[in-house]
């Protein structure tokens, strides 16, 4: 691949640098010293993948993501020091279309730091290719509450109903949108699966239970589903839904590019829920999510698909519209009055 570097520090950007040219697998296209810079230089040599730092002059790692996937759309990994420390930004940047994010391996302070990094190259690698290159990463506009990260009395009622949520690029924020505001009716327990790396999705379920009006928080093995509880996926495994309806983690399939991979959750809904089921699939770059949502249409389950014009990369939801798995295909802004609609709730 060829990889281009968004830092302004020079020791950091020297350290990507570094952990990029130990591997012939890649190549360093050029190193941008700020956000404008970076801009720039995807429209003038657009590379395969961009290591983004977060806190950068003239434009910031957020605004430079929001621009590069407007003018010259490509794969964006954000590269930043203590991320944890950084929620807000983290996910405003994963919500103006970058795919996820890592620590500097120079700043973490931890051993490991460059096989991390390349492990997540790596990974972009397969999604790039499984996506058919960069070009599937289209140039679409991304996008309160008082939530919270414990159970409430919702937790011990019957779970009647299920909403099931898949999402990547742009999927926080995406989601987020689409819940706020809604109080799920008595029985609805809701579980989200976003392409986001285990070391950070306790962070996305705190930060999602800040945006709404109901309880979030991660899923671990072995729980039940929470009637008007969302249960975010916590593990680079793939969590599973099995006959007794408790939510499990498999690292099977193991050389799935997708992980946790919404296929294998909504696969699991369609096999083992009977209840009523509202599938839902959001904005995100590939095709993970698809056939699942196509399997729950099948099993006479409610399925939606993000249109393009509100997705920040159109790759899920197309090639859910390319294989008819959507009963809807709506614009994110219309998803919620329909899940008002459909499973009722405020």
């Amino acid at each position: 691949m060829k990889i281009a570097i968004a830092n302004d520090v020079a020791m950091a950007a020297e350290a990507l640098r570094r952990v990029v040219a130990s591997t012939a697998e890649h190549q360093v296209l050029w190193i941008a010293r700020t956000g404008a810079e970076a801009v720039r230089m995807c429209v003038e040599h657009r590379p395969d993948l961009v290591l983004m730092d977060l806190n950068m002059p003239e434009l910031d790692g957020v605004e430079a993501t929001r621009q590069i996937m407007e003018q010259s759309p490509c794969a964006i990994l954000i590269v930043t020091g203590r991320p944890q420390d950084n929620v807000n930004q983290v996910f405003r940047a994963l919500g103006a279309g970058a795919l996820d994010v890592t620590a500097t391996p120079v700043l973490q302070g931890q051993p490991g730091g460059d096989a991390e990094l390349l492990a997540k190259i790596r990974t972009m690698d397969k999604l790039i290719r499984h996506s058919g290159g960069n070009q599937a990463m289209l140039p679409k506009s991304a996008a309160n509450g008082n939530g919270n990260g414990g159970a409430d009395a919702h937790d011990t009622e019957k779970v009647t109903s299920l909403l099931a949520i898949g999402a990547s690029t742009g999927g926080p924020v995406a989601v987020s949108k689409m819940l706020a505001g809604w109080k799920p009716p008595r029985g609805c327990a809701i579980v989200v699966v976003q392409h986001i790396d285990q070391h950070f999705a306790d962070n996305f379920a705190r930060w999602l239970g800040e945006q709404l009006d109901m309880p979030v928080r991660s899923a671990e093995e072995g729980d039940e589903l929470a009637a008007g509880v969302v249960l975010i996926a916590k593990s680079n495994d793939h969590l599973t839904l099995d006959q007794n309806h408790r939510l499990r983690y498999d690292a099977n399939p193991k050389d799935y590019a997708y992980r946790p991979s919404v296929d294998v959750f909504f696969h699991c809904v369609a096999q083992h829920w009977k209840g009523e089921a509202v599938g839902v699939l959001l904005t995100g770059m590939g095709r993970d999510g698809a056939e699942g949502l196509l399997a729950m249409r099948r099993a006479g389950q409610t399925t939606i698909a993000q249109d393009q014009a509100s997705s920040a990369v159109y790759g899920m939801p197309r090639a859910a519209a390319e294989l008819d798995a959507a009963q809807m295909i709506l614009p994110l802004a219309k998803i919620g009055p329909v899940l008002r609609s459909t499973l009722g709730g405020k």
